[in-house]
């Protein structure tokens, strides 16, 4: 039970419980998907089930994961619909974007690319 309480106050500390700046959020997956959950934005619902985008969004994520970047430009959403590519999310810097781009492009084509990842705001 101790063990217990340790986990609740320190997820409790961690989460900075202070909710009186209520100024218009920066960029980040926190307000991204609030943005896509409106229109007709790709989500990662719209990745196709078929192996070819399967392998293709699959080859994109792991040589992202390795690739030495921030933790939002590791969480970019990669969607694969019938070869094409859409890449979206927030990332740190104009470096991380170009990254994954180069990355998808040589995956999917230079062609098949749809790059719509955000560059955060600095706080």
């Amino acid at each position: 039970m101790k063990i217990y309480a340790t986990f609740v106050i320190l997820g409790l500390l961690a989460c900075g419980c202070d909710t009186s700046n209520k100024t218009t959020p920066n960029v980040d997956n926190s307000a991204i998907n609030e943005r896509d959950q409106k229109g007709s934005a790709k989500t990662p619902l719209d990745q196709n089930e078929n192996q070819k985008d399967i392998d293709i969004t699959a080859s994109i994520r792991k040589q992202v994961m390795d690739g030495n970047l921030s933790v939002n430009a590791q969480n970019v959403k990669i969607m694969t619909q019938d070869g094409s590519v859409t890449l979206r999310g927030p990332v740190a810097n104009a470096e991380e974007k170009d990254k994954i781009d180069l990355i998808a492009r040589k995956v999917a084509g230079d062609t098949k690319v749809n790059n719509q990842i955000d560059i955060a705001k600095l706080k």
